[in-house]
């Protein structure tokens, strides 16, 4: 078996059981079982469970994240176009439509496993994340800052998180919401569709008037991030 076949092996086996069974749940003797390989394979590819969590990520985010930054370099050099949040938007689908498919199921898993991601105490995975892939996301987050200015950051903070999760739980079981949809209306909505869907949903979210009348919220600024700080992984 060819490397490069064996590392994929391996990749397609962990993503599904990850989205599956969550991270704690899933032991590198089901991986490689699924896989059809032993576990000197996974060691000598990856070295730990931790850097195979982090590789099936970067597998999705790694093309997402080139092809947003070639569309963000783009239109800096363009500063006179403000973009508007629906505009943003429309970028992150853009990106993610790019990404090359290995089967018609790839953005549901991914949405899943980024849904765990937060919910089961990954911190070394945030931590990679932030490390590898932060500062394209960190440029994305200015031109949203721009399109928004009026919300306080905490709030800005908690809204881009809601629409995270309104994201994660669509697209993560889209199969079913799609199967629900076809059954009642008698109209297949395809995941392009779904997307775009959320879009203006989305951006009148992003644009509501503040809640916060808090004054300590009010006043809350970002602090840099330390190693201390992160919570510690559960693997």
């Amino acid at each position: 078996m060819a490397q490069s076949e064996t590392v994929e092996r391996i990749l397609d086996a962990a993503e599904q059981l990850f989205a599956e069974k969550g991270f704690a749940e899933t032991s590198l003797r089901l991986i490689t079982s699924k896989a059809g390989v032993n576990l000197a394979a996974v060691n000598y590819h990856f070295g730990s469970k931790k850097a195979l969590i982090q590789a099936v990520f970067s597998r999705f985010l790694g093309p997402f994240c080139t092809s947003l930054e070639r569309e963000l370099d783009r239109r800096q050099a363009k500063p006179e176009n403000k973009a508007s949040l629906e505009e943003l938007l429309e970028i992150l689908v853009e990106q993610a439509l790019a990404v090359k498919p290995r089967s018609g199921n790839d953005l549901s898993i991914f949405m899943r496993l980024l849904g765990l991601a937060f919910s089961q105490s990954q911190g070394h995975l945030r931590r990679y994340l932030e490390d590898v892939y932060g500062k394209v996301f960190r440029r994305y987050m200015v031109l949203v800052q721009e399109a928004a200015p009026r919300i306080p950051p905490i709030e800005l903070f908690w809204r881009i998180h809601f629409m995270l999760g309104t994201a994660a739980f669509s697209m993560s079981g889209i199969k079913a919401l799609r199967a629900i949809a076809e059954n009642d209306f008698g109209v297949s909505t395809s995941i392009e569709q779904v997307m775009r869907l959320m879009v203006p949903f989305l951006a009148a979210a992003m644009r509501a008037e503040s809640a916060v009348n808090d004054e300590a919220l009010l006043n809350a600024q970002l602090k840099p991030r330390t190693k201390s700080s992160a919570a510690p992984a559960k693997v």
